[in-house]
């Protein structure tokens, strides 16, 4: 077939704009992308394997960097005043594993006290191994995955109400924004993160999940024992048998034994310490449930010797001072949880001797290269200083 010189020009011309067409479709269709570098989580001998990572914020070295720039950054407050600026590690201490501690002259009885200068309802939790927290995160587990009131699922979300909370830190997610904005660093660092530098409050509170998740403590004492590299001592060997076994101190129920190097179930229990109940946020608030009255998360045993005050009102101020009421003063209740085995002799009575050497099985919990590792402490340099 012979074609004529107007045949052959409207085929180049159709040729040209399919082939138009075609890159701009492949333009939108075809994401962009960036380069991030996976972060090297390794699961220490015997933790668990099933770990909290959403799939829309999987863990990546400059991810983790620029969240723990975040994490110590007291001018996302929005306050020039260095003696107003708050960060989320100003209630979040690495000598106390993560948490507020009890020195503190600002804070009263373990309560940080906020912008606004009111203290915070309940102390605070300490922040570590929260990679392994697959249920629910605060004092009565108001943070769980599928919570759709004020869409608090996840550690990012815990992010997002802590900047903005008066009693907290205090601000808003777009002060935030300009802050960073006014910090070329930021913006650079951002692009590394997540492939612009735009920088979003979404990409806030991922970068500091991030970071927050890599806090992982796994070499106490006790660690080593059962990776065969150190010995207990005798009266810490008498603790453990004491807190592994019901006729015991029985705290293994709640807290995990040897099984469970988490030390927590990460569920909530009435425990016995009051019969009168007045705060209207324990488990029952979130669960409604009236056997939740007085029910509270059970906390981690690592590094307890660091997390004073004790319980969700910092009522104890000593490890000794928790001995002797799980010892002698617990309370029967018609909401103390079945597993407070010995509610109705008040306690497990326990030896002075006895409660010696559980004290001592609990300090064997203590991992001070967590506690000094500076990995997890504030970078010498913040960006833009």
């Amino acid at each position: 077939m012979k074609l004529n010189s107007y045949t052959l020009l409207f085929a180049f011309w159709a040729l040209i704009i399919m082939g138009l067409v075609s890159c701009q479709k492949q333009n939108i269709e075809e994401p962009v992308t960036y380069n991030t570098t996976a972060y090297d989580f390794e699961i220490p001998y015997g933790f668990p394997t099933m770990l909290n990572i959403p799939d829309d914020n999987p863990i990546t070295v400059e991810g983790v960097e620029l969240g723990r720039y975040l994490f110590y950054d007291g001018r996302l407050s929005g306050r020039t005043n260095p003696d107003e600026q708050l960060s989320c590690s100003s209630c979040h201490q690495q000598q106390y594993a993560f948490e507020a501690g009890i020195e503190n002259p600002n804070f009263k009885n373990g309560h940080p006290r906020g912008f606004n200068g009111e203290q915070t309802h309940h102390v605070t939790l300490p922040l570590m191994n929260l990679i392994w927290n697959n249920s629910a995160y605060g004092w009565n587990g108001n943070v769980f995955k599928g919570n759709n009131n004020g869409n608090l699922n996840n550690i990012e979300d815990i992010v997002r109400v802590s900047f903005m909370a008066e009693n907290e830190i205090g601000t808003d997610t777009t002060t935030v924004v300009e802050v960073l904005n006014s910090i070329d660093e930021y913006q650079k660092l951002f692009e590394k993160a997540f492939g612009s530098s735009k920088i979003t409050f979404k990409n806030v509170e991922r970068a500091i999940a991030q970071f927050v998740r890599t806090l992982v403590s796994s070499n106490s004492k006790f660690d080593r024992y059962l990776r065969g590299e150190e010995q207990l001592t005798q009266s810490e060997m008498n603790g453990y048998v004491l807190f592994t076994t019901e006729e015991g101190a029985d705290c293994f129920h709640c807290h995990g034994g040897g099984g469970n190097p988490l030390f927590t179930t990460h569920l909530f229990y009435n425990n016995g310490k009051e019969s009168t109940f007045t705060d209207e946020f324990d488990r029952l608030f979130i669960s409604g449930d009236p056997m939740d009255r007085g029910a509270y998360k059970a906390t981690s045993l690592r590094n307890i010797k660091y997390q004073a005050p004790y319980m969700h009102d910092g009522r104890f101020k000593t490890l000794e001072e928790v001995i002797d009421m799980y010892s002698h003063s617990v309370l029967i209740t018609p909401v103390v949880n079945p597993l407070m085995h010995h509610a109705n002799t008040n306690g497990v009575q326990l030896t002075p001797q006895e409660k010696t050497d559980l004290l001592n099985f609990l300090y064997s919990l203590t991992d001070e290269d967590f506690i000094n590792d500076p990995r997890f402490a504030k970078p010498n340099i913040m960006p833009g200083e």
